[in-house]
């Protein structure tokens, strides 16, 4: 049975077999599951309407959420002129607020590798294919691509924000972006490589502390931040620049951080942004209000 445990293993065995490693982690989730790699694709598909659902749902809602925290700023991307941004980049980061709002707003959305991260990973591959109108093939490609980096870091770190902070959350969808994007841009699986390990490793340390327990400040625009960090890491891997860790030790590292971190800011709202002044009012209020529904 076809098996990979880490990155240098997609790596060595798409190269050794003139292939590409989201291929292989096609065959290999097919073999695991004792189904077909047309089942797989098939699969795939669906998780692809319900991305394509996302962006154009929450682009389309321009309401607040219930907290009233988050909502409507993909809109305002969407009126306003780019100003530094290509178009990449622009798009990139609309669609991941959109899909991120979208999720706070009870839309229905995919995990990727989180709820909390929901909007990194389609934003960016959905941003590369409507900019330039790749295959169905294609677009399938990279989310496998995505989803064998995503693997990985899951089964030798952490993708929980209650585990390893956002570095696990963020960090690991921005990592699979950053694939991702490589791939439909036709880069090497050692470009992939870097791509992840340069996105990953760029937010090493980086805490979950959402304000009143919820998945919206800073997490929204959080996404749409890591969105363009995919691509800034995939630029670099496409020019071929290398990190000087390779991916596996950063994968390692982010595991070890994430432990390291105090549990205050490990999505508990114990801590960072959660409790200054703002977000302790934000979270009276919101209680004030419950207990009165209640």
């Amino acid at each position: 049975m076809l098996k990979y445990n880490s990155i240098a293993d997609l790596v060595k065995l798409a190269d050794e077999r003139k292939t590409s490693i989201a291929k292989i982690v096609i065959q290999a989730e097919a073999e695991s599951s004792e189904t077909s790699v047309a089942e797989v694709n098939a699969k795939m598909d669906t998780r692809l309407a319900i991305f394509r659902h996302s962006i154009n749902e929450g682009l389309a809602d321009k309401s607040l959420s219930a907290s009233g925290m988050v909502g409507m700023d993909a809109d305002k991307l969407t009126r306003h002129k780019p100003i530094f941004f290509g178009k990449y980049a622009y798009r990139a980061m609309r669609y991941a607020l959109a899909v991120s709002e979208g999720n706070a707003k009870m839309h229905r959305i995919v995990a990727c590798p989180t709820a909390g991260s929901c909007g990194i990973v389609p934003a960016v591959v959905f941003a590369l294919g409507d900019e330039n109108d790749i295959s169905p093939e294609l677009y399938r490609e990279a989310m496998f691509s995505a989803a064998g980096i995503g693997n990985v870091i899951a089964e030798n770190a952490c993708v929980a924000g209650a585990v390893g902070g956002c570095q696990a959350e963020c960090g690991a969808a921005a990592a699979m972006a950053a694939g991702a994007a490589v791939h439909i841009m036709g880069g090497s699986n050692t470009a992939i490589s870097m791509a992840l390990t340069l996105a990953l490793k760029n937010v090493l340390g980086l805490v979950c502390d959402p304000v009143a327990q919820l998945v919206e400040v800073p997490c929204v625009k959080r996404n749409g931040f890591h969105a363009v960090h995919a691509l800034v890491a995939a630029e670099m891997a496409l020019a071929g620049i290398q990190s000087v860790i390779p991916p596996d030790e950063v994968i390692g590292a982010m595991f070890d951080i994430g432990k390291a971190l105090p549990v205050t800011l490990r999505e508990t709202s114990e801590g960072g942004l959660a409790v200054t002044a703002t977000g302790k009012k934000i979270q009276k209020a919101l209680q004030e209000r419950q207990a009165h529904v209640e």
